[in-house]
């Protein structure tokens, strides 16, 4: 089950889902007005942004240990629609006509890419 193409691609999509999530608390935490220049980089939500990184990282790096490398940057690109999706679900945030048209572009690519030959 470790080794399956399946799990790891499985495994490198929830890595860059979690990393998307990550950027989303960081940006709210960047949002947030704080008293010394020390609170603004050590408080929860920053602590929490950057171990979700770690572990995304760590599913990247196990799952390369299986998946061809030339996946990687083609499925990391779909952190575009996730982080949008994300900012429009956590915080309001609606993408406007060209970012939307963006997205689609990056979604075909995608599956393009994925298509077997």
């Amino acid at each position: 089950m470790w080794n399956s193409f399946s799990f790891n691609m499985a495994l490198m999509i929830f890595g860059v889902v979690i990393a998307a999530l990550s950027q989303i608390i960081l940006k709210k935490a960047a949002m947030k007005h704080y008293d010394t220049w020390l609170k603004q980089y050590l408080n929860a939500p920053v602590i929490i942004a950057y171990f979700i990184f770690f572990v995304s990282s760590f599913c990247s790096v196990i799952a390369l240990k299986v998946l061809p490398l030339s996946l990687m940057p083609v499925w990391n690109s779909s952190s575009y629609f996730f982080v949008t999706l994300f900012a429009y679900l956590v915080m309001g945030e609606k993408p406007n006509r060209r970012k939307l048209a963006g997205l689609g572009v990056i979604l075909v690519g995608i599956v393009i890419f994925s298509l077997p030959l």
